[in-house]
């Protein structure tokens, strides 16, 4: 067991700049990468106040800054300047954005446009999970584990409940169940093998290393968690782990959506190893009651950030070809097609900005970087609501969601 002290977030101003720790590539590149910022980000920002607070607002992040944005309207209500290449996460609250700086993570009040002054500083900040409650950062630089209540962020800086620092360094992840337990990914910073479980006393209950290039992680119903493995996942359910295998040899399944409201993961799909950059057409669904794995053929490609769940489970693709495909995860049958955007190419570089899906609710909303734009998608309807042109082109897209 490695454990260690609790620790508790900072104010920004006391922190001194840290280096983050870009860790390579050990998959097939652009959702492997770590996600903190530039090297020669200085993390300073400027902003205009937002006189009224911002209903439902989004977060968008251009190269120079983030745009915070009226969920409702769309309008921009406030323009902040950041250097760096930074990265979005929901913190799991009504108001407030989790922002992967080179230094560390940042607390974004969503509402007024403003930077709380709440840091959770470490190297290479990556993933940001919301389960049961709680909100559980991943340090690549490190492989320090801080899980808090988000619920407390809005009295200032949150007191971890737990703290876990793994064996080495990797580009990983953790998730903390209902029950305290706390599943977390093993690996070095040349490669991952799998996932292992701690109860809630930080005693390993389960261990699983037949998962090489382990990444992402998603929670289906009742609880059901997965990760993404370069043949398959890893299933952990009533206290023990389960490899459910890709038909291919080489089947990885690096990002995955889940969803309260079906058994289902939806996840990509390469077969490719030795691409340089494979533009796979195939989605897989994985049915974490039976362990099987479909594949269903889009007919057109996709990236890492086109994955959504609707409301009633259902699984959404945004594809190459501009549409946003809407699948039922229990047959495979894509059952609409809601043309959304310009046909388009996934950049070679990760860090490039393409099409991104956000979904929240009964709306799924679709940036354009060609042409600036943000358009709404109504899921019950099928129908583009509203388009907006942004002042700048967006690259990543989140916005605020209490919950999971």
């Amino acid at each position: 067991m490695n454990t260690t002290p609790r620790r508790r977030a900072v104010p920004a101003v006391a922190l001194t700049a840290l280096t983050a720790l870009l860790l390579s590539a050990c998959g097939s590149g652009e959702d492997d990468a770590a996600p903190a910022a530039d090297d020669s980000s200085t993390g300073e920002e400027t902003a205009s106040p937002v006189t009224d607070a911002v209903t439902e607002p989004l977060v968008a992040t251009f190269d120079g800054g983030l745009l915070v944005l009226d969920g409702e309207t769309l309008d921009v209500a406030a323009e902040i300047e950041l250097d760096g290449f930074n990265r979005l996460n929901p913190a799991g609250d009504d108001r407030h954005v989790m922002v992967s700086t080179s230094a560390g993570f940042r607390v974004l009040d969503a509402t007024t446009g403003e930077f709380t002054g709440t840091e959770f500083p470490g190297e290479a900040p990556g993933h940001v999970v919301r389960h049961a409650d709680k909100a559980v950062l991943f340090f690549d630089g490190t492989g320090e584990v801080i899980v808090f209540d988000p619920a407390e962020l809005a009295d200032g800086d949150p007191e971890p409940s737990r703290t876990y620092t793994s064996e080495e360094p990797h580009h990983g992840v953790a998730v903390e169940l209902a029950n305290g337990e706390l599943l977390t990914t093993l690996g070095d910073p040349e490669s991952r093998v799998g996932a292992m479980v701690l109860d809630a006393d930080g005693e390993e209950l389960a261990r699983n290393e037949d998962c090489p290039g382990v990444h992402g992680e998603a929670a289906a119903q009742d609880e059901a968690l997965v990760v993404g493995c370069q043949d398959g996942l890893l299933l952990y359910k009533d206290g023990e782990f389960t490899k459910i295998d890709s038909p291919d040899d080489y089947g990885r399944i690096g990002n995955q959506a889940g969803s309260d409201a079906s058994p289902v993961v939806l996840g990509d799909y390469k077969s490719d190893p030795d691409a340089e950059l494979e533009r796979p057409e195939r989605v897989a669904l994985v049915d974490t009651t039976t362990g099987d794995l479909r594949l269903v053929d889009l007919g057109t490609s996709y990236t890492f950030r086109s994955l959504g769940r609707g409301p009633a489970g259902e699984a959404l693709v945004l594809g190459t070809d501009g549409a946003l495909h809407v699948i039922d995860p229990e047959s495979g049958e894509v059952t609409d097609s809601v043309a959304v955007v310009d046909s388009w190419e996934e950049p070679l570089d990760w860090q490039q900005p393409r099409p991104a899906l956000f979904v929240r609710g009964g709306t799924a909303y679709v940036t354009e970087p060609a042409t600036e734009e943000l358009h709404a998608v109504d899921l019950a309807s099928g129908e583009v609501t509203a388009s907006v042109t942004l002042p700048a082109a967006a690259n990543e897209l989140t916005g605020v969601v209490a919950g999971h």
